[in-house]
């Protein structure tokens, strides 16, 4: 095994970001899943509001010498701020930042998670452009194109021409097809007929995806109380199965809420990327002194707002909070990320792309 073979296998990016002395394993998400296609694991991909949380989350990932991304969306994070108050810049220094204060030697990756294109209009891919040239720059691993929301025609063409730019920086690249919205909120079911139309058509494009976010009945945040999971594994399954042939597996979005007993099963059906989200803001909330928790609750209540949105106003007091409550954080995402890890069967996968890069 040859660490300094793995290590000169990062991008031109994120070499140029860290300086060529540094030692993180920030690896090509392409890199990654190419080893890791045919091997029945899920790498659990978080997406970080609140930065409290990733030691615990480096922590665990160290422990079990497992793969973890850190990713944040085009809503969350863009060169406005998002709702996290934070920039495809600011949050690589982040992570990045976490990993040099800890000494973190297993591979990792930072993703550009959903990168979103609503329409076909000029100024929608513009701003899609705009936010994936800044996460080249920033240094960041993998891309997801999100032009979901899109016929699949339109689709095919804005992900193409947007998956050339990842590509050429030699990043990975996850699209998606069908919007990833509940039934009874409007959403429909990805089938195996337009992912593999949708596949093809980038394929003959001269682009080739990672990984394929599909609805297969998942949503995104917290489930309601009594609120059932309804993720069709057979469908993906199907899905998967058929996309085999293109080099291609399957991204699973929407897990919190969904039970740790039912994530192993994931991995026999085709998905080897799992995004975990709201779960690390909903620790991280329970963990905030109360009065800035009540103040939060008040702000979300006077604004009509979901209280993810209460991010950026508040992000100075949140980073600002005292070690006691950061600590407590920390510990609970370990033990939580220590679960998932297990779940998705990710234990020893950092040893395994390393031992397979490395020959």
């Amino acid at each position: 095994m040859s660490t300094e073979k793995v290590l000169s296998l990062r991008t031109k990016n994120t070499v140029d970001k860290l300086g060529a002395d540094s030692k993180l394993m920030l690896l090509s998400g392409h890199s990654i899943f190419d080893v890791l296609r045919d091997k029945k694991v899920i790498i659990m991909a978080c997406n970080i509001r609140i930065k409290h949380v990733v030691p615990g989350i480096m922590r665990a990932a160290d422990e079990l010498d497992a793969i973890v991304g850190y990713e944040i969306a085009r809503t969350e994070a863009n060169l406005e701020g998002g709702y996290t108050g934070q920039t495809p810049y600011t949050f690589f220094d982040m992570i990045a930042g976490y990993a040099d204060k800890m000494g973190f030697k297993k591979v990792f990756f930072v993703h550009a998670d959903h990168t979103s294109v609503k329409d076909n209009s000029e100024k929608e891919f513009n701003t899609a452009e705009s936010i994936i040239k800044a996460a080249v720059k920033a240094g960041y691993n993998s891309v997801a194109i999100d032009a979901s929301h899109n016929k699949v025609d339109d689709n095919i063409a804005i992900s193409a021409k947007l998956g050339k730019l990842v590509q050429e920086a030699g990043l990975g690249l996850e699209v998606e097809i069908g919007e990833i919205k509940l039934i009874q909120e409007g959403g429909a079911l990805s089938t195996v007929e337009e992912s593999l139309e949708f596949i093809g058509g980038l394929e003959a494009r001269g682009v080739n995806p990672d990984l394929l976010a599909i609805n297969n009945g998942s949503k995104h945040g917290n489930y309601a109380a009594g609120e059932e999971v309804h993720i069709d594994l057979k469908r993906t399954g199907d899905i998967a199965a058929a996309i085999r042939k293109y080099g291609v597996t399957i991204a699973q979005h929407g897990i919190t809420g969904t039970p740790l007993n039912l994530m192993g099963q994931f991995a026999d059906h085709g998905i080897r990327k799992g995004n975990v989200g709201t779960e690390w803001q909903n620790i991280a909330h329970r963990h905030l002194p109360k009065d800035l928790m009540d103040e939060i609750n008040k702000w979300c209540k006077d604004n009509n707002q979901p209280i993810k949105k209460s991010t950026k106003p508040f992000k100075e007091k949140i980073d600002g909070i005292p070690e006691a409550n950061k600590k407590a954080i920390e510990e609970e995402a370990y033990k939580r990320a220590k679960e998932y890890i297990k779940a998705f069967r990710a234990e020893g996968t950092s040893g395994a792309v390393i031992d397979a890069l490395g020959k």
